[in-house]
C-alpha cells in the first residue's frame, strides 16, 4: 500500500500548474513538421500567434491554430481571463504512437513505413 496518500496528494495539487491550456492528442503529422510552426509563435501575443497561423503556408497551420483557440476558450470560460491579455507561454509537439506500415519492395523483401503522430500542446499566459 501506498504510504501518505493524502499529503502526496496535496503536494501535487499545490505544485499544479493553474495556466490555461489545450492539447491536441494523435495527430497525424511529424512532430518536427509541427515543431517549425511551433516556433513561430512562441512568446506571441494571442491575436498575433492567431494571425500568424492564418497566413502560414503549411498545413499544420490549422491544427495549431485550433488548439490555440481552445486554449484562449478555457483560459475564457474557465478563468475569466481576457484574450487581449494573453500569450503564448509554452508550445510544444511531442511524439506520439507510430503506425507502422509495410511497403513490398524486390526480391521479396519489406520495407517498413512508420506515420508519425504528434501531441501538440499550448499553454497560454497573462501579460504582467
Amino acid at each position: 500500500m501506498a504510504k501518505r496518500m493524502r499529503e502526496k496528494k496535496e503536494e501535487r495539487l499545490a505544485q499544479k500548474d493553474t495556466r490555461p491550456h489545450a492539447t491536441a492528442s494523435f495527430v497525424r503529422m511529424s512532430p518536427s513538421k509541427v515543431a517549425r510552426v511551433l516556433d513561430g509563435i512562441r512568446g506571441k501575443k494571442y491575436s498575433e500567434a492567431l494571425a500568424i497561423l492564418e497566413l502560414a503556408p503549411y498545413y499544420s497551420a490549422d491544427e495549431i491554430k485550433s488548439v490555440l483557440n481552445s486554449a484562449a476558450a478555457n483560459a475564457e470560460h474557465n478563468l475569466g481571463l481576457n484574450k487581449d491579455d494573453l500569450y503564448v507561454a509554452e508550445c510544444y509537439a511531442n511524439a506520439g504512437a507510430m503506425l507502422k506500415r509495410m511497403m513490398p519492395r524486390a526480391k521479396g523483401r519489406g520495407v517498413r513505413i512508420l506515420k508519425r503522430t504528434t501531441h501538440i500542446t499550448v499553454v497560454l499566459d497573462t501579460v504582467k
